[in-house]
C-alpha cells in the first residue's frame, strides 16, 4: 500500500469515528484558537476549550557530507520509493543500530537484499543486555546482514549503480574504522539512526510553552497552560505506539474533564519490543541497567532450547531472563529472546504491574505445548535456588525413618 493509500484510510477510519477530519497545517495562534492552513489554499480558524498537541516525531538525519545527494530514505520516506527496486534492491545500506535500523535490515536482508548495516557504537541494540544483542545479531548474519560495529560513516560519494536508471546519485559511502577508511558501494541507503520529536511551526515558541527535546508538561500532560496538553512522540519519555496511545487518553480525559479530576499518567511498568526475529522484549529493568543504577537483583534465566514447543517449532534461539529482589520473588525486570517475544512478555507487565511475584506465575497452569511455558519454566528456575533446604532435609529423614 502506498503513501496516499494509507492516508486516505486513515482519514476514512477517523471520518468514521465521528471525527471531522481537516487537512492542513496548524498553528496555535493564542491558548483557545487554532489556525489552519488548508491544503486547498484556504485558512480556517477554530475555536476550543482544550487543544492537544500529538505532532509526533520524525526522523533524525545525520550530518555526514554528500549525504543530501545520496537519495537517501528514511523509515517515514522508504515504502514507496522501494517500489522502485522489485523484488527488492540488491544493495542495501542501513545506518543505525537500533531497533530501527535491526528491524529494516534484517527484513531487507530476507527479501533478497545484501544489507550492510554500519553502527557507530560497540554493538547494535545498545539499549538491550549485551546477551540479548548477541542472539540477535548472529540471526540477522545468518540470514545475510553485514553487520559493521564500531564503524563511524565520513561521506558518501559517487560509485558505480547496480540497478539501471538509478545514475547521477551517490552511490557509496565511506567509513572509519581504527583509523583506517573503508568504501561501501549501495543502491539505497537508510538513515535508521532515531527520531526527534516535532516541535516547530505550531506556534508554541510564540505561546511562551518551554519546549527542550520535547514539549515540556506536567504529570497530567498539560502545558503551561492547562488547556493545551501533548501526548505522544512529541512530549516523550518513550517513542513507542503503545506509550502514545497510553498517553492519548489521559490527555483526552484530562482536555474534557480536567476542571473536576486530573488523572496523572502512570508510566511505571512499559514494555517494549524489537521486531526481528527473533524477538527482543523488555520491560523494566536491564541487568546493565541495574548495575549503573546500583540496584541489587537476582538473575534467573531459561534458555528457549529446553522448551518442548520451542524445539518442535525449530525456535530454539533465545531465552526468557527475570530480575527480582535478592532473597524474594518480586520481578524488578524481564527481558525475553526468542519467536513472539513480544507476546510473551505481556505476562511479565500484567505481573509487575499489579505486583505478582514468580511464585504465582509457577502457580499459573499454562498450556502445553506452547511458548507462553517459557515463562513459568523460567519461574520454576527461580523456585528451585529457592527451595527451603531445612524442610527438605526434614522431608528426606520423614520418608527415610517411614521406610525402616
Amino acid at each position: 500500500m502506498g503513501g496516499r493509500q494509507r492516508q486516505r484510510c486513515r482519514r476514512e477510519r477517523y471520518t468514521g469515528l465521528g471525527v471531522d477530519v481537516v487537512e492542513g497545517y496548524a498553528k496555535v495562534v493564542d491558548p483557545w484558537t487554532v489556525e489552519i492552513a488548508r491544503k486547498d489554499g484556504t485558512t480556517q480558524r477554530l475555536t476550543t476549550r482544550a487543544i492537544v498537541i500529538a505532532a509526533g516525531a520524525e526522523p533524525f538525519v545525520p550530518q555526514i557530507a554528500g549525504l543530501e545527494g545520496s537519495g537517501y530514505l528514511t523509515s517515514d520516506t522508504m515504502w514507496d520509493a522501494l517500489a522502485a527496486f522489485p523484488p527488492a534492491p540488491p544493495r542495501v545500506l542501513v545506518l543505525g543500530g537500533g531497533p530501527i535500523g535491526c528491524e529494516l535490515s534484517h527484513a531487507l536482508a530476507r527479501l533478497g537484499s545484501g544489507v550492510t548495516q554500519v553502527e557507530m557504537g560497540a554493538r547494535i541494540l545498545p539499549r538491550e543486555d549485551g546477551d540479548a544483542a548477541e542472539v540477535v545479531a548472529a540471526a540477522m548474519q545468518r540470514d545475510g546482514v553485514t553487520i559493521l560495529t564500531g564503524h563511524q560513516a565520513v561521506r558518501c560519494e559517487p560509485g558505480e549503480p547496480s540497478v539501471p536508471g538509478h545514475q547521477g546519485r551517490a552511490h557509496a559511502i565511506v567509513v572509519m574504522h581504527n583509523g583506517a577508511e573503508k568504501r561501501i558501494e549501495f543502491d539505497v541507503l537508510i538513515a535508521a539512526v532515531g527520531r526527534n520529536a516535532r516541535l516547530s511551526g505550531f506556534g508554541l515558541e510564540e505561546l511562551g510553552i518551554e519546549v527542550g527535546r520535547v514539549v515540556q508538561t506536567n504529570g497530567y500532560l498539560q502545558t503551561k497552560f492547562p488547556n493545551i496538553l501533548a501526548a505522544g512522540d512529541v512530549v516523550g519519555p518513550y517513542q513507542f505506539t503503545h506509550t502514545a496511545s497510553h498517553q492519548a487518553w489521559f490527555a483526552a480525559v484530562n482536555a474534557l474533564f480536567g476542571d473536576f479530576k486530573l488523572f496523572k499518567v502512570d508510566y511505571r511498568v512499559i514494555p517494549w519490543a524489537t521486531f526481528t526475529d527473533p524477538e527482543v522484549a523488555r520491560v523494566g529493568l536491564s541487568e546493565a541497567e541495574a548495575a549503573a543504577q546500583g540496584i541489587a537483583v537476582e538473575v534467573t534465566r531459561f534458555e528457549l532450547h529446553e522448551l518442548d514447543r520451542a524445539i518442535t517449532d525449530s525456535a530454539t534461539a533465545g531465552f526468557v531472563k527475570v530480575l527480582t529482589k535478592p532473597g524474594k520473588d518480586t520481578i524488578l525486570g524481564a527481558t525475553i529472546v526468542g519467536a513472539g517475544g513480544g507476546d510473551l512478555l505481556t505476562e511479565f507487565v500484567l505481573a509487575m504491574k499489579y505486583s505478582l511475584g514468580l511464585n504465582k506465575i509457577l502457580g499459573t497452569i499454562h498450556t502445553y505445548p506452547t511458548m507462553g511455558e517459557a515463562n513459568k519454566s523460567a519461574a520454576g528456575e527461580w523456585k528451585r535456588t529457592h527451595a527451603p533446604a531445612a524442610v527438605l532435609r526434614w522431608v528426606q529423614k520423614f520418608h527415610t525413618w517411614r521406610r525402616g
